[in-house]
């Protein structure tokens, strides 16, 4: 059968033979077990609705033994037999060359290089899925192959819920993911409610097929590291021969060594899984692994003393490394953990002191005592790393609710005021004044021909943007542009592409609109093939998580979800080609709602209108949020903006002089 006949087939009137389990690929661990009898029987009824009901005897056994197995039904049967990657959009059995272009994306999102859990349909953080079973990935393919441009895809966490009549300028598909009613948002919500197959932790990039692998987030470490290295820094001097220790190698993680590389550090990445480690090592993204502390510490003083760039993967456990190094008076100058304790108590965070596999049967079948090795260890990391900080380093959490699960675990993590943490957000630092306050965020495009000529062609036009956009940029932002002209410059020799031709770049509503649109002219004159445009959610105003994206608001408001809201529904109208919004994301299931959207440019005068439109708003949308909670940043921004469109009008706020409030009698409830 041809890849076409495949994908035009859909779920197959004829079941295929099942598949064997294959171990060669890194699987996700058995989830916990918590669905009632009762309700494991709605569970299977629930998956043999894609079915006609002459398969249902032989499939209900089959579904069974999943649920029980593996704690879900992936029906890995029904997984296909073509090879999963981001062809060229040619390749695409499509009606629509804008479906074509999204299923471009979920494959890519699925490609056994990119995604972290590929055949439990998991991209990346441990739980961040495309779809929840085969069934629903044959069936998406199918609706799009086949859709008209007057027609939009509506998906429900995952599930089709089928094509509906629209019109050319609506969306081609609105995606939703894990939206619960707020009582029903707490973790063994997702645990139950996923099990029962009605829903799905989207994570941010993967449930709306924008995932471009770790490059990702690549971009987005490096300025963050680079920052942090200024924040620490005497004289203008760099990073040279200073230590980056961190952990995870999985899918957003594993941009960290990469990173660090770019930046000009040393860097200690720890991670348990084997499997990850080998795959971020033969994909060049980390330079060495060590699975010995001693030979660690001995190859780091080394690098420290040759003022070496290096990345090193330790293959064990992070607290291992931060205590070994206190003990070895190894200095550590920045440090941070970006391991996925969105989703702790199975697999985003592996406990000290039991291995990788032990870990994992217990994650299944005593998951109350993993718990409490996970918390026992989270207090010992806080205890290693507070003994660190005392001494100079400089730690911040890195949005992944590390200090979050280690508050609740009762570490050391708390200020003084007990209400907030003893160190910062890297948002709160670093992203949120230096970056989203001024529109600067994580702005993506792939090249729909699969062409890396293609993808050297959009960086010269971007990058020869960035510099004339620079000679005129005032100098609150003449840094960020810097830093975004350094990294395209090296973006090819860095060898950033894993899976489709894709880059990312920091860029505001001017950088990103003129990139765009010197994009779609050079499609039209026939120089480049489509390009597919897109963000990462945790951007200037696609994501309210007031842990991360929007840890930086400081009025009350950042508990708020109005922003991610109104977001996907101004992108929706303004020209996207799908839009997307979820509940949870990097910080975990009900603590963020975050919204994403993807564009397809085909050199027409109808794509330029739409991106002027889409992204202008797109970006604008968070600045004027954080201006009004009076980030300074945000509101030169967001004045600069009104002065070049007449059409923005924006309500500004107006300070109060604190010495006012000085001597207010106010009553206090506690």
């Amino acid at each position: 059968m041809t890849f076409r006949e495949e994908i035009l087939q859909g779920i197959p009137s004829e079941l295929p033979q099942p598949k064997p389990y294959d171990l060669d690929i890194n699987h996700a661990p058995k989830r916990k077990e918590i669905l009632s009898a009762e309700e494991k029987k709605l569970a299977i009824k629930n998956a043999l609705r894609y079915f006609e009901p002459h398969h249902h005897r032989a499939l209900i056994a089959e579904f069974a033994h999943e649920l029980e197995t593996y704690g879900r039904i992936y029906m890995y049967r029904l997984r296909p037999i073509h090879k999963i990657f981001a062809r060229p959009i040619e390749m695409y059995p499509a009606v629509s060359k804008h479906a074509a272009a999204i299923m471009l994306m979920i494959q890519n999102n699925l490609d056994d290089a990119v995604a972290q859990h590929p055949h439990e349909l998991i991209t990346y953080g441990g739980n961040g899925a495309v779809f929840q079973n085969w069934a629903q990935y044959r069936l998406v393919m199918q609706y799009l192959a086949t859709m008209s441009d007057e027609q939009t895809l509506v998906m429900y966490s995952g599930h089709p819920l089928g094509l509906f009549p629209s019109h050319k300028e609506a969306p081609r598909v609105v995606v939703t993911n894990g939206m619960m009613i707020p009582n029903y948002s707490k973790p063994d919500d997702w645990e139950r409610f996923n099990a029962l197959g009605v829903t799905q932790y989207g994570q941010m990039t993967a449930g709306s097929y924008m995932y471009i692998g770790p490059q990702g987030i690549v971009h987005g470490t490096t300025i963050t590291v680079l920052n942090a290295g200024r924040k620490i820094a005497k004289n203008d001097e760099g990073l040279e021969g200073k230590l980056f220790v961190t952990s995870g190698l999985g899918g957003m993680s594993g941009a960290q060594p990469k990173a660090g590389n770019i930046a000009g550090c040393i860097t200690v990445c720890a991670e348990i899984n084997p499997k990850a480690t080998h795959t971020r090592h033969s994909q060049g993204w980390v330079d060495e692994v060590i699975d010995n502390l001693d030979e660690l510490a001995e190859r780091v003083k080394r690098a420290k003393k040759e003022k070496e760039v290096v990345s090193i993967a330790y293959q064990g456990n992070i607290v291992e490394v931060w205590e070994s190094f206190y003990e070895k008076g190894i200095y550590i100058d920045i440090g941070s953990d970006q391991t996925s304790l969105h989703n702790p108590w199975a697999g985003g965070y592996y406990p000290v002191g039991i291995s990788f596999d032990e870990a994992n049967k217990m994650m299944a079948d005593d998951p109350e005592n993993f718990m409490k090795e996970v918390q026992a260890s989270l207090r010992r990391q806080a205890k290693a790393i507070n003994r660190h900080t005392a001494k100079g380093t400089y730690f911040f959490d890195y949005g992944n609710a590390f200090l979050l699960e280690a508050s609740r675990a009762g570490a050391d993590v708390m200020a003084e005021d007990k209400k907030t943490f003893r160190y910062p957000s890297y948002v709160q630092d670093i992203m949120g004044p230096m970056c989203f306050d001024y529109g600067f965020g994580p702005f993506r495009w792939v090249c729909a021909s699969g062409k890396p000529e293609d993808l050297a062609k959009t960086d010269e036009i971007a990058c020869a943007i960035l510099k004339d956009i620079k000679e005129n940029a005032p100098h609150e932002i003449k840094q960020q542009m810097a830093d975004n002209i350094r990294w395209i410059q090296g973006a090819k020799d860095n060898k950033l592409v894993v899976g489709s031709q894709a880059r990312i770049l920091y860029a505001d509503a001017e950088g990103r609109i003129q990139i765009a649109q010197a994009f779609n002219e050079a499609i039209h004159r026939g120089e480049i093939g489509p390009v597919i445009l897109g963000r990462d959610h945790h951007d200037v105003s696609g994501t309210d998580s007031p842990y991360r994206e929007t840890s930086n608001i400081y009025d009350g408001s950042q508990f708020t979800a109005d922003m991610a809201i109104h977001n996907v529904i101004g992108d929706s109208f303004r020209g996207a080609t799908w839009v997307s919004i979820h509940n949870g994301g990097g910080v975990g299931w009900g603590e963020v709602i975050n919204g994403g959207f993807g564009m397809i440019l085909d050199g027409t005068k109808e794509a330029y209108k739409r991106l002027k439109s889409m992204l202008f708003w797109d970006v604008n949308n968070g600045i004027a949020r954080r201006s009004w909670a009076r980030n300074d940043e945000a509101t030169f921004a967001i004045k600069r903006a009104m002065s070049v469109e007449p059409n923005l009008k924006v309500t500004l706020p107006n300070k109060v002089d604190e010495n006012l409030l000085k001597g207010l009698a106010v009553k206090s409830e506690h």
